[in-house]
C-alpha cells in the first residue's frame, strides 16, 4: 500500500527458518481482538486529530468517494488498479481478506478519521507479520489527496507504531517507498524510521518494477525516541 505521502514495504527471507506464528500472551491478544472486523468491532487507535479503526461494511461510499477523487495522486505510488478497484464486490473481497489476515495474526488494517468530522482520511496496514524469531512486520500506508501534507498520516501512524510494539509485541517494522517519493521518505524519517538499504526493482508500482529505498525501525529505538 503506497501513497504520495506514504509508502509500502514487503517482507523477504533472510535465511531464517520459520516457526509456527506464535501470538504474544496467550489470551491477550484475543480480548481486543473483537468480532470478525463486523459493526462492533471496538479496536480504536487514537491521536490529537485522528482516530484509526479497522474497516467496516458501511464506510464503503466513504472510501470509494476518497479513492475516487484521488486515483491520480495515488496511482503512480501504487500497485495498477484492477478495473473493478472501486466497486462494493471489490471493498467487500478487502474486508474479507482483511478479515483473514487479522483473524491468522498475518496482518491488521486500519482507517484513518478526522476527528472533528468523522471523514475518512486514508489507510495505514500492517502486512507479513511474521512470529518466531523474527517479530516484525511490513508498514504501508495511503493518504487522500484533500488531506496529504497536514500531519494526519504522522499522527495515524505513530498511533499504529504503539499498537504493533505494545500491543502486538512485534520487534521490528519495516516500509519501503520510491526513490522519488520524498514526502514519504519525510514522514518515516519523522516517525523513526532509519534507511536501510536500496532494492532494485523490489515492487511491481503501476504497472512497473521499480526500485524501491527501504526503511526499519526496531522496537526499543520506538521507545527511546518516546
Amino acid at each position: 500500500m503506497t501513497a504520495k505521502a506514504g509508502g509500502g514495504s514487503t517482507g523477504g527471507g533472510s535465511g531464517v527458518v520459520a516457526r509456527r506464528p506464535s501470538r504474544p500472551a496467550p489470551g491477550r491478544l484475543e480480548r481486543w481482538l473483537g468480532p470478525f472486523l463486523g459493526e462492533a468491532h471496538t479496536t480504536i487507535l487514537g491521536g490529537d486529530r485522528v482516530y484509526l479503526r479497522p474497516p467496516r461494511q458501511s464506510d464503503f461510499e466513504g472510501w470509494a468517494d476518497v479513492r475516487t477523487q484521488s486515483r491520480a495522486f495515488l496511482a503512480p505510488w501504487e500497485p495498477t488498479w484492477p478495473e473493478d478497484a472501486l466497486t462494493r464486490t471489490a471493498y467487500r473481497r478487502r474486508l474479507a481478506a482483511y478479515g483473514v489476515d487479522w483473524r491468522k495474526d498475518a496482518g491488521y488494517n486500519f482507517f484513518v478519521f478526522g476527528r472533528g468530522d468523522d471523514a475518512l482520511l486514508g489507510g495505514i496496514g500492517l502486512a507479513n507479520v511474521r512470529r518466531g524469531v523474527v517479530q516484525s512486520a511490513s508498514l504501508g500506508y495511503w493518504m487522500g489527496v484533500a488531506h496529504a501534507g497536514q500531519g494526519y498520516m504522522t499522527e495515524g501512524l505513530r498511533a499504529v507504531l504503539a499498537f504493533s510494539y505494545e500491543r502486538l509485541h512485534l520487534h521490528r517494522l519495516e516500509a519501503a517507498c520510491l526513490p522519488s517519493n520524498m514526502a514519504s521518505r519525510r514522514l518515516l524519517a519523522k516517525c523513526g524510521f532509519r534507511e536501510e538499504g536500496y532494492a532494485r526493482k523490489y515492487l511491481c508500482i503501476n504497472g512497473v518494477w521499480q526500485d524501491h529505498v527501504l526503511f526499519g525501525q526496531l522496537a526499543e529505538e520506538w521507545r527511546l525516541a518516546g
